[in-house]
C-alpha cells in the first residue's frame, strides 16, 4: 500500500497541499468512519456509479462504517427508495443522514406559523405530517426553500422581486438544500442555496439545514456510533464529496478529512486538467481537500 505522509486535518490552512489518490483503499486504513455525499459521488440523478457503489461496500468489509449524507431536501425514506430505484445494494451503507431531516425539526420548532414553501412539489414528502399551515408570500412568518419551481429553466434571478418582499419583512428563509448546482445526467441544476445566497446577498436572513453547517454532521456521527455500538474518534473520519462549497468545506469546519471526487460539480476545471494544475486551482478556492480522486473507487 502507497505510503502517504501525516497531514493535519483540522484546518484547510494547514493542509500544504492535495494529495491525489488512485483509490479509497490507500487511506482506507487512516479511518473509521466515511461521511459520504449522494448525488455527484454515488449517483448523478440518473444512474449510480458502480465503482463508487462497490468502494463503499469494500469499505464496510474494511471495518469502515458508511453513512450517506445529503442535502436533497427530502427524508432520508425517500432517499432510500431513490437508491433502491438505482440499484444501490443496501449492504453499501449503514445508515443515511439527509438535509431534510435536519430542515424537519426546523420546521417542527415553527409549528403553526403560517409558511410559503418555494419548491417544486416533488419535495412535498418534507413536510408531511408536520403541522405546517401554507400561505400566500404575503402572509406568511417565514420561507422554506426547497429549490426551484422549475429548475429547467428558473435562475435564482427568476424570484428576484419575491426575494425582495422577503427581505423588506425581515422573513427568514429556511434552505433545505444549502447546494448552489448539482449534476443531473451531465447537466449542471441550480439548487436552492443559489437562491438562498441570492436572498442573503439583499440582506436577508437564511437558516441553512445541511453541509456545510454543522448539525447535519453531528446527526451523521450519532447515527454512525448508534450503528457501530461505540463512539468515534474525530481524526478517524473522512467526508467524500465533490463540492468545495459544502463538502470539503463542512469537513474541513467539523475536523474531518476532505476527500474531493473531482467528476461532480467541478469537472468543468479539474477532470482535463494536470495535477500541476489542480493544486493551483485548490490553492484559490476557500478550502483545500486533503485528498483527491477523479471517482470514488476502491
Amino acid at each position: 500500500m502507497l505510503q502517504l505522509p501525516e497531514i493535519e486535518t483540522v484546518s484547510s490552512s494547514g493542509i500544504a497541499s492535495t494529495l491525489p489518490l488512485a483509490g479509497f483503499s490507500e487511506v482506507a486504513d487512516r479511518f473509521d468512519l466515511c461521511l459520504c455525499d449522494v448525488w455527484g459521488v454515488v449517483h448523478n440523478g440518473v444512474a449510480a456509479y458502480r465503482d463508487a457503489v462497490a468502494a463503499l461496500m469494500r469499505m464496510r468489509q474494511h471495518g469502515i462504517s458508511v453513512v450517506l449524507v445529503t442535502n436533497a431536501p427530502r427524508p432520508a425514506d425517500v432517499i432510500i427508495g431513490q437508491l433502491d430505484g438505482f440499484a444501490v445494494p443496501r449492504e453499501a451503507w449503514d445508515a443515511i443522514v439527509t438535509s431534510g431531516d435536519v430542515c424537519r425539526s426546523l420546521i417542527r420548532e415553527r409549528a403553526g406559523q403560517p409558511m410559503y414553501r418555494l419548491g417544486p412539489d416533488r419535495d412535498l414528502p418534507l413536510i408531511a405530517g408536520l403541522d405546517v399551515r401554507e400561505t400566500s408570500p404575503y402572509e406568511a412568518a417565514y420561507v422554506l426553500c426547497t429549490g426551484l419551481f422549475d429548475d429547467e429553466k428558473d435562475t435564482a434571478a427568476s424570484y428576484a422581486d419575491l426575494l425582495a418582499g422577503f427581505a423588506k419583512r425581515d422573513l427568514p428563509l429556511i434552505c433545505a438544500n444549502p447546494d448552489l448546482v448539482v449534476e443531473r445526467g451531465g447537466r449542471i441544476i441550480p439548487c436552492a442555496g443559489s437562491i438562498a445566497l441570492a436572498y442573503e446577498e439583499i440582506g436577508g436572513r437564511v437558516i441553512y439545514a445541511g453541509k456545510p453547517h454543522r448539525p447535519i454532521y453531528e446527526a451523521a456521527v450519532a447515527a454512525a456510533e448508534k450503528a457501530r455500538g461505540a463512539p468515534i474518534a474525530r481524526d478517524r473520519i473522512c467526508a467524500v464529496g465533490d463540492a468545495i462549497r459544502t463538502d470539503i468545506a463542512g469537513a474541513d469546519a467539523f475536523g474531518a478529512a476532505g476527500i474531493m471526487v473531482l467528476a461532480g460539480i467541478h469537472a468543468q476545471d479539474l477532470m482535463e486538467a494536470s495535477w500541476e494544475e489542480r493544486h493551483g486551482w485548490f490553492g484559490r478556492q476557500t478550502h483545500r481537500p486533503a485528498y483527491a480522486m477523479p471517482h470514488l473507487v476502491w
